[in-house]
């Protein structure tokens, strides 16, 4: 019923499409009394509104809008969204240096920035104004300063952290439990509001050290409402026809967030260190903004049915709205444009006509998948993440082309990592579509940086262009399976067909995912400060190690995915709802245990032969390169016997 009291109404628009108020049937839909009642029962149902901006577009529009355009708005404001909680998590990063000046500054060197390409003076000047010699010659901030200020630097970040991944359990449990527009909103600006509370120390003058690592822990915890809330808005409204490629391009989100919120925490730094916080914060209050005004999280929100319904009175529906979503629906009756009641469709974020239960944590990790890809993200986000945090001080602690480059320059030279790893997403997204292969595809790509990851740290100090080539196949190579992962991995199985369209579980699957994946996140950063002392090779080995065991951990799936593709059948049939099975739950737990243990022993082994391989072939080259050094020096003379007794063996 309306506001009024009416029942629902069947009319007819001016495109000749029948609808009830809100509700807009696809186009070809037959209507019968049946069908009237469902669309009445959810018009009545509805506990969700439509949001406030797209009424308002829809009234000065007189229409509304084609399933295609509101695909496009949806990819478009989640983008902004996500990008906005990674812009808000940069300002830490870029005011370390202010913070505790030692920790990442050290005297420029002769013939530090020579080098022209590949973008000019952004890559090859490091600028002294006077700001930037202030900065540096400053004693710091309490307490961040003294032999401990890196120490507690770190323990902000670890927190930070640590507490995203915690709340990344809880946010996606919530996520499918409530309204994810709203969700996302408060999410949004309750994470505006503590980044720029961490700045706002600046100005307060404050230097307890509990009251930074507070405010850490605060934003970790809103910021776990972002990832599960976006993945689950875009699963609402693609299907798995194209799902890898769309949010492989979709996923860039995350690099551009990161270059933002460098450029603007950079760009306000000299006005004090309190707005490079203030200003990527009240931007991400802003984004909360847009979204709670336009965000329609769910297709049943703006009149359209769920895409992942697997129920059969929507199946024809959702064929039309796939087939005619060029077409643009319109409404013709004033009281409709206007959205009497303002509300949604749908009863609920599920399919069908009544409100859809949550999926609870266990009867997530039981859908077939979720645990061997959420190990999986541990220690691929612990590879990603190592090289986020410490490739630019990494890059400034080692010769490039026999040369030291500066701390900024090395800060700009790490951004084309993302840039490898955009590519990898879009490319790790196109492949798992084409084949169909998601575990496949993201256990290749994780092999495949093994090599890339070792070949770097062999050859990346020739040159500076040789550096950024191999810098970029490395970042496709990492942060391919991780985008892959963590966008429409984390969707289909979130929609995954064992659930029968009894439930959703697209937040909550995501939070596990994505969760188990931070843990690896805090991990790898941690490990790196304290193996770095030992050199950097060792660095290189843990980076190693994370890739195979992110590898190995999907052989199951993998030789599921091969099987599949031969054309042998499983025992257990795919339509079985497994979560209703409590047998084939705990033959599920039992199969992910032993997997882990084999994994872990083939690890071992494998690990053997990386260390060996990597140890010969940096050998062989430095021997090589020493022989044809002898061989110049010694071009006109006659080598003692000592010289030739030392080469027999090398040859």
């Amino acid at each position: 019923m309306d506001d009024v009291g009416h029942a629902p109404s069947l009319h007819t628009n001016q495109s000749g499409q029948r609808g009830v108020n809100n509700c807009v049937l696809p186009f070809g839909s037959t209507v019968t009394r049946r069908t009237q009642r469902d669309f009445a029962k959810m018009a009545m149902g509805s506990k969700r509104k439509t949001p406030p901006g797209i009424l308002l577009l829809r009234r000065v529009r007189g229409r509304n809008w084609s399933p295609k355009t509101f695909r496009y708005a949806i990819l478009l404001i989640t983008f902004i969204a996500y990008a906005c909680y990674h812009a808000s998590r940069k300002p830490s990063s870029i005011v370390k240096s202010v913070l505790h000046p030692d920790s990442s500054t050290k005297p420029p060197q002769e013939h530090i920035n020579k080098y022209p390409w590949p973008l000019g003076d952004v890559f090859i000047k490091e600028e002294t104004d006077a700001n930037q010699v202030s900065f540096r010659n400053s004693k710091g901030w309490e307490p961040f300063t003294g032999k401990h200020g890196t120490s507690r630097l770190g323990e902000i970040d670890v927190a930070f952290l640590a507490c995203y991944s915690i709340g990344m359990y809880v946010a996606g449990h919530l996520g499918d439990s409530l309204d994810l527009r709203l969700f996302l909103t408060w999410g949004m600006i309750g994470s505006g509001f503590f980044v720029g509370l961490f700045g706002m120390g600046y100005f307060w003058n404050i230097h307890a050290f509990w009251f930074f690592l507070v405010m850490q822990m605060a934003a970790g915890l809103f910021q776990a409402t972002g990832w599960p809330s976006v993945v689950a808005v875009v699963g609402n409204w693609f299907g798995k026809r194209k799902r890898g490629l769309i949010m492989g391009i979709w996923n860039a989100h995350t690099s551009v967030g990161n270059i933002c919120g460098s450029l603007i925490a950079a760009g306000v730094l000299e006005y004090g260190w309190g707005w490079s916080f203030i200003a990527p914060g009240f931007v991400m209050s802003l984004g909360g903004v847009l979204v709670y005004l336009f965000l329609a999280a769910y297709p049943e929100d703006v009149g359209f049915p769920d895409i992942n319904s697997n129920s059969g009175k929507f199946i024809k529906r959702k064929r039309n709205i796939e087939e005619e979503e060029e077409e643009e629906v319109e409404e013709g009756v004033d009281a409709d444009v206007e959205g009497e009641g303002g509300e949604g469709s749908s009863s609920g974020p599920g399919s069908g006509y009544e409100h859809k239960r949550s999926v609870g944590l266990l009867q997530a990790c039981m859908i077939p998948g979720v645990i061997p890809f959420a190990l999986c993200l541990f220690f691929s986000k612990l590879v990603a993440y190592t090289f986020l945090y410490w490739l630019p001080f990494y890059l400034s602690q080692t010769t490039i082309g026999g040369e030291y480059v500066s701390v900024k320059t090395a800060g700009n030279l790490s951004t084309l990592f993302d840039v490898g790893g955009i590519v990898g997403g879009i490319l790790a997204g196109y492949i798992s579509d084409k084949f169909k292969a998601r575990a496949t595809t993201a256990a290749t790509f994780m092999y495949a940086a093994i090599p890339a990851m070792l070949v770097y740290h062999s050859y990346g100090g020739v040159s500076q262009t040789v550096n950024i080539l191999l810098m970029m196949v490395a970042g496709l190579f990492v942060n391919g399976p991780y985008a892959l992962i963590t966008t429409a991995v984390s969707a289909d199985l979130g929609t995954h067909k064992s659930l029968q369209g009894d439930s959703r579980a697209l937040a909550t699957v995501t939070a596990i995912i994505d969760g188990t994946g931070s843990a690896g996140a805090a991990l790898g950063p941690l490990l790196t400060g304290f193996l770095s002392t030992l050199g950097w090779q060792a660095v290189f080995y843990m980076l190693v190690a994370g890739a195979l065991c992110a590898g190995l951990l999907l052989t199951r799936l993998v030789i599921a995915e091969i099987r599949e593709k031969l054309g042998y059948v499983d025992e257990v049939p795919a339509t079985e709802p497994l979560l209703n099975d409590r047998r084939n739950c705990g033959l599920q737990l039992s199969s992910s245990i032993s997997s882990l243990f084999s994994t872990t022993l083939e690890a071992i082994f494998a690990w053997c032969f990386v260390l060996y391989l990597h140890n010969q072939i940096p050998l062989r080259y430095q021997i090589k390169r020493n022989m044809k050094r002898k061989k110049l020096n010694v071009e006109n003379e006659t080598l003692p016997s000592e010289a030739l007794s030392s080469l027999i063996p090398i040859v």
